[in-house]
């Protein structure tokens, strides 16, 4: 179960820099909405424009964590917790503003992935 946890910790934090350091500028289709980057994105959401740095930096710091958590172990299962809330925030903020359920998988299997860490200890 270690290599299996450990490879889901470096999958989810490899997500979290790609969306957050790679695309951050980049239009995607699963962006909500019709947002061609992250921060339009966020005010298609009705968020205001701090939430994009705060949320960011929650998502970043969490990554971080999931992959220090490989040699300091307390890190991981906060780490994967809070990154599965914030998964849940975004799957409803896709479903406030109707997009369709395409755009929801990437948040839906991190949410997933986030809360098998999360729970196996």
């Amino acid at each position: 179960m270690d290599t299996l946890k450990i490879s889901l910790q470096i999958i989810i934090a490899l997500g979290i820099f790609n969306v957050w350091f790679l695309r951050f500028s980049r239009a995607t289709r699963y962006r909500g909405g019709n947002a061609s980057n992250l921060k339009e994105e966020f005010a298609n959401y009705g968020f205001p424009g701090w939430a994009v740095y705060v949320i960011g930096f929650l998502k970043v710091g969490c990554a971080v964590s999931l992959i220090a958590g490989i040699w300091f172990p307390f890190l991981t299962q906060p780490a994967a917790a809070l990154l599965s809330l914030l998964m849940i925030g975004a799957i409803i903020a896709h479903f406030k503003v109707k997009d369709p359920f395409t755009k929801f998988l990437p948040a839906l299997a991190m949410l997933a992935i986030c809360l098998v860490v999360a729970y196996s200890g």
